[in-house]
C-alpha cells in the first residue's frame, strides 16, 4: 500500500497562485474524496501527482520517494488515471485494455486481459466487442479497468461519474470499492457529489482557493463544525 504526501506544495502560472502551501496526506490503501468548489485546485493537485505538471515549490512523495525524482515512465507505472470522458481508441475492448502496455512496447496476453475483466466482474464485456457499441457506464468501467494493467499503486479519478445515469454511478462506485479492496490501491477521487463522497470514500479533503480547508473521515462529512465546509455542503459556495 502507498501513501501520497504533499509537503508545502505551491503551483503558480502567469503570476497566478493556484495551489497555496498545501500539506496533506492521502491515506495508504484508502479512498479519499477530493472535494471543493470549481476552481479550487483539485485537478491541479491530480496533475502534479501524476507528473503532468511540477510544483512551483514544495515536494510530493509517493511513500518516501519524491515524485519529481522519478523517471516519468516509472511514475506512469505506479499511478493510474481515469477521466470523466473515458477516452477510448478506435477498435475493440482488447485494443483498449492493451493500450497501457503499448506505451512500453509490450503486449498484454489475451488471457490476462480476460482474467482482469473477470476479477472485476466485467466478464459480460467481450474482448472482441467494438468499443463504439458500449454504453457510457461500460466505457467508464472499461477505462478504470484499463488503468490497472500496469498494476499501479495509486489510482487518480477525476469526476468519473458526473455524466452517468444513477445505475451506472453505483456500478462504477462498486467497481472502485472492489479495486480498492482487491489490490489495496490508494485512491484519490475528485467528485462534486458530496453524497457520493460520504458513501464511496473513507476520507475527504476539501480545497478552496488553492488551500486545504479541512480533512476528515467521510462518514463524518455532514457532521463537521467547519463553517466553510458546511457552507459548501449547503450550496452556498460554488
Amino acid at each position: 500500500m502507498t501513501t501520497i504526501t504533499l509537503n508545502d506544495v505551491n503551483f503558480s502560472v502567469n503570476d497566478k497562485h493556484i495551489i497555496k502551501n498545501v500539506s496533506t496526506n492521502f491515506h495508504s490503501g484508502k479512498i479519499t474524496a477530493l472535494i471543493g468548489p470549481s476552481g479550487a485546485g483539485k485537478t491541479t493537485i491530480l496533475k502534479m501527482i501524476n507528473g503532468l505538471i511540477s510544483p512551483t515549490s514544495g515536494d510530493i512523495l509517493i511513500d518516501d520517494q519524491s515524485i519529481q525524482s522519478l523517471d516519468l515512465v516509472e511514475l506512469k507505472k505506479q499511478i493510474g488515471l481515469a477521466l470523466q470522458s473515458a477516452p477510448m481508441i478506435q477498435g475493440t475492448v482488447y485494443d483498449n485494455i492493451n493500450l497501457p502496455k503499448t506505451l512500453f512496447n509490450q503486449k498484454l496476453p489475451v488471457e490476462a486481459a480476460s482474467k482482469l475483466l473477470d476479477q472485476l466482474n466485467l466478464d459480460t464485456i467481450d474482448l472482441n466487442t467494438n468499443v463504439k457499441s458500449l454504453s457510457g457506464g461500460q466505457r467508464q468501467r472499461l477505462s478504470i479497468a484499463r488503468t490497472l494493467v500496469n498494476q499501479p499503486k495509486v489510482l487518480l479519478l477525476d469526476e468519473i461519474t458526473s455524466s452517468l445515469d444513477p445505475r451506472s454511478v453505483r456500478e462504477v462506485e462498486a467497481l472502485i470499492h472492489k479495486i480498492n479492496e482487491r489490490y489495496n490501491v490508494t485512491v484519490i477521487w475528485i467528485t462534486h457529489d458530496v453524497d457520493q463522497a460520504k458513501r464511496a470514500a473513507d476520507y475527504y479533503c476539501m480545497l478552496k482557493d488553492g488551500e486545504v480547508v479541512t480533512t476528515g473521515e467521510a462518514s463524518q462529512l455532514f457532521e463537521s463544525n467547519n463553517g466553510t465546509l458546511n457552507a459548501f455542503l449547503k450550496g452556498e459556495i460554488e
